[in-house]
């Protein structure tokens, strides 16, 4: 039987995360989420003892990217790959030659996080030669407050138009619908409706429910889809 790590709260069944392909890649719109669902990702496959990289793919948005938290997920044995010249504080859109590492080392489990629109992931579409069906999943985060997810018709066509850019497939869906910290369970069952009928439209799961911790406790256990817990890394205690 499998030691249980400390410290560590188990949902619903152990490792859950682990179904899933090796290389895993977080899309959707900006501002939807989805890099903070790639840190937790990446920090529950690494406190599952897992060899763990998060692949910084974000060339366009210049706020709230994963690679702002290296030193930090260094810390937790995590490899963060991003821009090829270093220092925060340069915006240059430069992808490291590192980042095929995870694509060839299997040994990696691998978390992208690509650029939260169309044009962010064309970065993504330049090594579709590493994309097979059996070796990826790509989840596409919904926030149903952003204003090109509010609807199941924009929803569908905005996550059509990364899969074009992209050239590769949705295979999951992933309801992050947030207000930051003020997220109510209500606001998460409204963002599963939308995520439920684009599910159906498109025959792609819902894969995951992402909110805080204080929400995840509260939601009901029948909902389709695995209940991710998650803690909010990227904004500053003191942010809203």
């Amino acid at each position: 039987m499998k030691k249980r790590l400390k410290n560590i709260k188990y949902y619903k069944k152990d490792d859950f995360m682990l179904d899933d392909k090796r290389i895993r890649i977080i899309t959707g719109h900006y501002g939807s989420g989805k890099t903070e669902f790639a840190v937790n990702y990446a920090i529950k496959l690494a406190k599952a003892n897992k060899k763990t990289a998060i692949c910084d793919l974000d060339v366009v948005n210049p706020y709230f990217r994963s690679r702002e938290k290296e030193e930090f997920l260094k810390d937790l044995g995590i490899r963060v790959v991003g821009s090829s010249i270093k220092g925060l504080a340069s915006d240059v859109p430069a992808i490291s030659g590192e980042i095929l590492t995870p694509f060839q080392d299997d040994s990696f489990e691998a978390v992208f996080d690509v650029g939260g629109d169309p044009a962010g992931a064309r970065a993504l579409g330049r090594y579709h030669q590493y994309f097979k069906e059996d070796n990826y999943d790509m989840f596409f985060v919904i926030n149903a407050n952003r204003p090109e997810t509010t609807e199941v018709e924009k929803t569908i066509d905005y996550l059509k138009s990364i899969e074009f850019q992209s050239r590769a497939k949705v295979t999951g869906i992933i309801n992050n619908t947030h207000l930051l910290k003020s997220t109510t369970v209500e606001e998460v069952l409204r963002g599963q409706e939308l995520c439920m009928k684009v599910s159906q439209e498109l025959n792609i799961p819902i894969k995951y429910i992402s909110c805080i911790e204080k929400v995840a406790k509260e939601l009901p256990k029948d909902l389709e889809g695995e209940i991710f817990p998650i803690k909010m890394y990227m904004r500053e205690e003191w942010m809203s």
